[in-house]
């Protein structure tokens, strides 16, 4: 058993990275309790698809500026500590919504405003954590962490909507309220856990000089243009960041209004809502645990393809559905296809980087994810709020199969890379 574990798991045998995951896994079950409840707020207080794209809008404006100096940034400081003041402040920012909606003050300007503190972070954040796991466990294990890290981030988005049901429907008013706090203490767990971690793994740091932080930049440009892989892959991702993620946001006002029933409560609204996202995190977790379990697969480039394909196609197919029968089946095959790709998107990326760039590089490609979100939160939910959440699934979905059947022809190294 103890080398089938450490066969399949080898992440999991370095203390640091299993302290790190633990604290991480319970800090992602809140942060999926407040990912639930803040868009089933927002739409509750105005009943606008355009708010919840607003939101979304805010929650990712912050990457188009910030992710790109923080990838110099983060190679030039500890990681770590990065990490746990970042944390912090994300946890004040639950409690902060948390505190307003206790208070019964809480409005759609606050949701904007301290999702925009959240999005601040998180630029930052993304790109020194996800970069401190080669510093943890060292580049033969990476792959295993990043999927172990997957699984955990999904079989959060399973529980994390399951104890946000619970809540809103035990605490009838206040539910939210209570959704924040807990996602707010979540993050004392990994705070707390990273104070005992160690990187024996740790590259060695740039020097701190402020003028070569350009020239830093444009070395990482140049690596990406000269890798046809990487730039495949960034191009993807910035075909997923504008109409794939903010298509998800629209999920509350899917159940509101598209899969409404005669003689509906508002009972059966937030089950109805927390059940789609339940199938969402089910969808994704299953894609996770597969590459958890078989991350030493070599056809990863194979799987990425399949991932994008069957996402695209359930969009698609959203678009004709109006009854909760069909869409659950619908919104897991949304769930698998988003994490194969983009877990195996993270992979091929911090495996083909060499370590000195991996910040930069890995700042380029959040931004490619994160980055031009603001801009298809707004062109989704827009699009929504004018014409219909089923035609703006038709649309997001039509250009996903259409951009990306052009983006493989062009490059055929991504469903060809093995690793």
């Amino acid at each position: 058993m103890s080398s089938f574990f450490a066969r399949h798991f080898p992440a999991l045998t370095s203390r640091n990275f299993l302290i790190f995951w633990v604290g991480q896994f319970i800090s992602l079950i809140g942060s999926w309790m407040q990912s639930t409840t803040l868009p089933y707020l927002a739409y509750r207080l105005s009943g606008r698809p355009f708010d919840l794209g607003l939101i979304g809008f805010s929650t990712t404006l912050p990457t188009l500026v910030l992710a790109l100096p923080g990838g110099v940034l983060v190679e030039r400081l500890e990681k770590r500590k990065i990490v746990i003041v970042l944390q912090t402040v994300m946890m004040f920012q639950a409690f902060g919504l948390a505190a307003l909606t206790f208070g019964g003050l809480i409005q759609i300007w606050h949701l904007v405003v301290l999702s925009f503190l959240l999005g601040c972070a998180t630029a930052v954040e993304i790109t020194a954590r996800q970069s401190m796991l080669v510093e943890m466990v060292g580049k033969q294990a990476l792959p295993n962490a990043i999927a172990l890290q997957a699984m955990i981030f999904n079989l959060a988005r399973v529980l994390g909507p399951s104890l946000t049901a619970a809540v809103l429907l035990l605490v009838e008013h206040g539910g939210e309220g209570w959704a924040f706090f807990l996602n707010g203490v979540s993050f004392l767990f990994v705070i707390v856990g990273l104070m005992f971690v160690r990187t024996p793994y740790q590259a060695e740091r740039l020097p701190h000089q402020n003028n070569r932080m350009g020239a830093e930049f444009r070395e990482g440009l140049r690596y990406i243009s000269g890798n046809a892989l990487v730039t495949a892959i960034l191009l993807l991702a910035a075909l997923i960041g504008f109409f794939g993620f903010p298509f998800v946001q629209q999920i509350p006002a899917l159940a509101r209004d598209v899969l409404s029933v005669p003689n509906d409560t508002e009972a059966l609204i937030k089950a109805r809502t927390s059940l789609l996202y339940l199938a969402q995190g089910c969808g994704a977790l299953a894609a996770a645990l597969f590459l958890s379990v078989f991350s030493q697969m070599r056809r990863k480039g194979l799987f990425l393809t399949a991932g994008q394909f069957l996402f695209a196609a359930g969009l698609v197919l959203i678009s004709f559905t109006r009854t909760l029968a069909a869409a659950i089946p619908l919104i897991i095959i949304l769930g698998w296809g988003l994490v194969s790709q983009m877990a195996t998107m993270n992979t091929l990326i911090q495996v083909e980087v060499p370590d000195r760039l991996r910040g930069r590089v890995f700042s380029v490609y959040l931004w490619a994810v994160q980055g031009v979100a603001p801009l298809g939160s707004l062109f989704i939910g827009g699009l929504a709020q004018l014409q219909g959440v089923p035609r703006a699934a038709l649309v997001a979905g039509g250009i996903c199969l259409l951009a990306a059947s052009l983006i493989h022809a062009r490059y055929p190294i991504l469903r060809q890379k093995t690793v």
